[in-house]
């Protein structure tokens, strides 16, 4: 079928101007979705700097992105005021639409609720969220639990990142009809490069969090290869070392190059992983972890704790998986890598990835499900 659709995409997270790399992930399966289907995209968020809802308007070719930035308040009954009058007021912006691509299912997943009650709108739903992965679903409130379950039971499809974030959602009981669906890599921009650092290069990309990236232990890592490698650099992208600086000074580093780099743009963490020698990912959880397919698109070598998607992919001669929280075994690998780098075919690892994640491919999976959502509420 190659009608094209008006969709909705509602969006629990999503880009803005308060928090520029929230939910970028989502901005990445709204552009691939535009490629076959017209996309307005509805975000509300809170600020501190305004004294009245402000609407920022954004046209891309089928893209149009509207986000609502409302004030600030700490009165939880009047937040939901103000989110659910910006919320009608973007609504008429964006005018009617076929169905509702749900972006995290709670809490914008009451909004989806209420377009098909009133509008008899079908949606389904993308979900991301570390939160119901059965090694985190103690911190989900009583309440967010019965919402989830009903939003969940009223969706066409509910359509996680991942089979391990599946087995979770189902696990706390939220039913429903599910069909997994990864996250976009641009492969168009994750490309092979024959350019490579002069100096040994470790990358990792992440915000940083320690509780779940585990950075601390990584650079207990990069002091425990000095004894191995005479100079390397392990560059950190992505956050800052505000919260590592006492450990860093402790750790004394004598030989290796610790480097954290903040965020950097789309262009720029391609380059940084095309010249890097190797890619680590050291986390506690992941429900996916969009990282890992960049940089194996980008032709490099990737560690990885056996988290995110990974696991669910047949095992490959340019990624090796190690258990959450081995130091010894990320130390291993990583000597290994460096004194026995493996031969890798750049050309087939991006193949690899844009079979399985490039924009084309999850458009096509989305755009199918549509269109099945569409002739199940005819």
């Amino acid at each position: 079928m190659t009608k094209k659709l008006h969709i909705l995409f509602l969006c629990s997270w999503f880009p803005s101007k308060e928090f520029p790399t929230n939910g970028d992930f989502i901005e990445k399966h709204a552009k691939a979705v535009s490629l076959k289907h017209s996309v307005s995209v509805l975000h509300i968020v809170t600020s501190k700097k305004i004294t009245k809802t402000i609407i920022d308007k954004n046209v891309d070719d089928n893209l149009t992105t509207y986000v609502g930035y409302v004030k600030q308040t700490k009165n939880p009954i009047l937040k939901a005021i103000r989110f659910y009058k910006t919320y009608i007021q973007l609504l008429k912006l964006i005018g009617d639409f076929d169905l509702i691509h749900l972006n995290i299912l709670y809490p914008f997943g009451l909004f989806a609720l209420h377009q098909q009650f009133t509008k008899r709108k079908p949606f389904l739903i993308s979900e991301h969220w570390t939160g119901y992965l059965n090694s985190r679903k103690n911190n989900i409130s009583f309440s967010q639990k019965k919402l989830s379950k009903l939003i969940t039971k009223k969706a066409s499809f509910v359509c996680p990142v991942s089979n391990e974030l599946q087995n979770g959602m189902q696990h706390l009981g939220l039913k429903g009809t599910y069909f997994p669906v990864g996250n976009v890599v641009d492969t168009n921009l994750f490309f092979p490069s024959d350019k490579k650092n002069k100096t040994f290069t470790i990358i990792h990309v992440s915000g940083l969090n320690d509780a779940q990236k585990n950075s601390t232990d990584m650079l207990k890592v990069a002091k425990l290869l000095e004894n191995e490698i005479a100079n390397f650099c392990w560059k950190f992208i992505g956050g800052t070392s505000e919260n590592y600086k006492n450990l860093i000074t402790d750790l004394n580093f004598k030989t290796a190059k610790i480097e954290f780099i903040n965020h950097v743009s789309q262009k720029e963490l391609a380059t940084h992983l095309q010249e890097a020698n190797l890619c680590v990912s050291f986390s506690n959880y992941e429900t996916f972890g969009i990282v890992m397919p960049e940089a194996i698109a980008c032709g490099t070598f990737l560690i990885s704790t056996n988290t995110g998607i990974l696991n669910e992919l047949k095992p490959q001669d340019f990624f090796s998986i190690i258990p959450v929280k081995d130091k010894n075994a990320l130390t291993t690998e990583i000597v290994k890598q460096y004194k026995n780098p493996t031969k890798l075919n750049t050309e087939k690892m991006h193949l690899f990835v844009q079979n399985r994640f490039s924009q084309e491919i999850i458009a096509d999976a989305f755009s199918k499900l549509y269109f099945k959502t569409l002739n199940k509420n005819s």
